[in-house]
């Protein structure tokens, strides 16, 4: 059976990831950490140049904050800051996103929790978390929490738009 361990080891050559004459107890090198070394950042951005990762420990490639600046839609011209962390379970469970820009988001609080199928561990819809999902999927947002919000969408699209500009205005330069 292939496994994730041993696909890192056969992509490294059959490395272990231990440093030489290193015991396995005091250098072992997590799935995740391996993960987000093997040139994560580079592919998911790639697509998304309106994006940009900063690391506030280089060490810890595994909590970062990633700032989002659409080029289209309701939230062009905003400049958004999400805090990322990706436990060490990843990737069997999700990695915790909060927003840190007060936004007028439905899928968004002002507390800057984000509700995401997606984000979830098990999910009813099946749509949660699985091994197979990346951070890349972390990018799109279409599950309500604000209720306030999704009304307003629904409701006037127009007045939306113009709350969403304020906010912006006030919180997202």
């Amino acid at each position: 059976m292939l496994t994730l361990a041993s696909k890192l080891k056969k992509d490294d050559g059959g490395k272990t990831g231990r440093a030489s004459g290193a015991s396995d107890s005091t250098h072992r090198v997590s799935i995740r950490d391996r993960l987000l070394t093997k040139g994560t950042w580079v592919s998911l951005l790639h697509p998304f140049c309106t994006c940009k990762a900063s690391f506030p420990d280089e060490d810890k490639l595994h909590h970062f904050q990633l700032a989002v600046s659409p080029d289209e839609g309701y939230y062009q011209s905003g400049r958004f800051q999400f805090e990322i962390d990706v436990p060490e379970a990843y990737n069997m469970v999700p990695p915790k996103v909060r927003c840190l820009t007060r936004i007028w988001h439905p899928n968004i609080t002002e507390n800057g929790e984000i509700c995401l199928s997606l984000l979830r561990e098990h999910s009813i819809d099946g749509t949660g978390w699985a091994p197979t999902r990346t951070l890349k999927d972390l990018l799109n947002f279409d599950d309500p929490l604000n209720i306030d919000a999704a009304e307003h969408h629904l409701r006037d699209k127009e007045d939306f738009r113009n709350k969403v500009q304020d906010y912006i205005k006030h919180y997202a330069r």
